[in-house]
């Protein structure tokens, strides 16, 4: 036999899952009686659980949001990923790292040994990579630009870094809220310039009252991962690098490996290595293969190749003049 607290934590859970439950279904699926579900439900509602009955042939119930934050239970698998999230949320740039940490500190107090053992297992730092930038976002802003994106309502905004009250305002339909690098960014579509845009959330100063609701679009590529990936590759409609190329350097893969990002190393022997990379453009290419400071042997395309030779030339020239602007030696 289950004990009410289990039951109750079950009924709870149930009523998450779906809208609307009829007390039948409810008291088969939880092995009681239609009664005792009744008396569960008035349990819930003593502990906070705005749960409403709705009349119909079988009756039912729906859990609806309340005006106070009831207590919530969670299974022992939620409640570390609950941690780990706002571990990572006070990192996130959406100006709640100190809310975060507060709830995380309020979470593992009441969390059992067991599973306080297991957060700390999972403890972890978030390390930002060399060369890439954080900008903190207002929460408001944020909370503002997923509402509208809800709501589908078009947004107006001053966008930049400072006021300037000779700029008309934005008029987008929002879609998408992203982070990328570290960054929050807003994907909509731009009614004045008719296409898609990306917008730096730091940069959005929303205006009110809001614009009228829209209709859906479909963002190009399918799905908003590729479109932005594909925005910030320069390769619109597409995940891959517009210029991607083949060579063979001649250093281990050991050696090559860690420094290629999202390329591919593949060793040809104990001290070559066949390398596949992607760049935004064929000189920069080129210049992500000379980065190992070794022989190259271009396997393809002819464009890569192409581009080997004019950054010889140009390095070849570069070298001459500097020759004739260094003063002679002792």
């Amino acid at each position: 036999m289950t004990t009410t607290s289990s039951r109750l934590l079950a009924l709870l859970s149930l009523l998450q899952a779906r809208r609307d439950w009829s007390g039948d279904v409810l008291a088969q699926r939880l092995d009681v009686t239609t009664r005792t579900v009744r008396r569960d439900v008035d349990r819930l509602r003593e502990l906070g659980y705005q749960i409403a009955a709705f009349k119909g042939p079988d009756g039912g119930y729906r859990l609806d949001a309340g005006a106070d934050l009831p207590p919530l239970l969670f299974d022992d698998d939620q409640a570390v990923a609950l941690a780990v999230s706002l571990q990572l949320g006070a990192t996130a740039g959406a100006g709640i790292g100190e809310a975060a940490l507060r709830a995380l500190t309020t979470l593992r107090q009441v969390l059992p040994s067991r599973l306080r053992h297991r957060l700390d297992a999972l403890a972890f730092d978030s390390v930002r990579a060399p060369g890439t930038s954080e900008t903190e976002v207002d929460s408001a802003v944020l909370l503002t630009l997923a509402g509208t994106v809800r709501s589908q309502e078009v947004l107006r905004f001053d966008y930049g870094t400072s006021a300037d009250d000779a700029a008309p305002p934005r008029r987008v339909e929002p879609h998408h809220v992203v982070t990328w690098h570290g960054r929050w960014y807003l994907v909509a579509w731009d009614l004045e310039r008719a296409d898609w845009r990306t917008f730096r959330a730091d940069r959005i100063r929303p205006r009110i009252p809001h614009g009228p609701r829209f209709a859906h679009r479909e963002v190009p590529g399918g799905d908003v991962a590729t479109f932005v990936t594909g925005q910030f590759r320069g390769n619109e409609g597409s995940t891959a690098w517009p210029c991607q190329g083949e060579a063979i350097i001649d250093r281990p893969v050991a050696e090559v490996a860690p420094f290629i990002g999202d390329g591919v190393a593949e060793p040809m022997s104990h001290d070559r290595t066949r390398v596949t990379l992607g760049s935004w453009s064929w000189p920069a290419l080129v210049a992500s293969f000379l980065r190992f400071d070794a022989d190259i042997e271009v396997v393809g395309p002819d464009a890569l190749a192409v581009a080997m030779r004019e950054a010889a030339d140009r390095c070849q020239r570069a070298a001459s003049t500097s020759r004739g602007r260094t003063a002679p030696g002792p």
